[in-house]
């Protein structure tokens, strides 16, 4: 199990925290947590041990494609694919956004 931390530029916070996917093989779960500032703080936890370069390149790679929300994404990673960490990522945030 490796843990590691990884600090974006963003732009404002999304309006409420949010829960995506299920800790399981080939899954992962995204938390996110709004918070003020200018910065998205990530937390991997992942059961890839040396993975923490894949992922940075992840990251480093989504800064380029999207705008990052304020705050605070909690990865929960059990071996998931980058296809699968992508869609749990977007529908942490699109869940975030929505007002209820």
């Amino acid at each position: 199990m490796e843990r590691f931390e990884f600090t974006y530029p963003a732009n404002a916070s999304l309006p409420s925290h949010a829960q995506a996917g299920v800790v399981g093989s080939g899954d992962l779960e995204a938390l996110y947590e709004p918070k003020d500032g200018a910065a998205l703080t990530v937390h991997v936890a992942t059961s890839v041990d040396g993975s923490q370069p894949l992922w940075q390149r992840f990251f480093d790679h989504l800064i380029g494609v999207r705008e990052l929300p304020a705050g605070q994404l909690e990865i929960n990673d059990f071996g998931a694919t980058p296809g699968v960490a992508r869609l749990r990522i977007e529908q942490v945030f699109e869940e975030a956004s929505n007002v209820r």
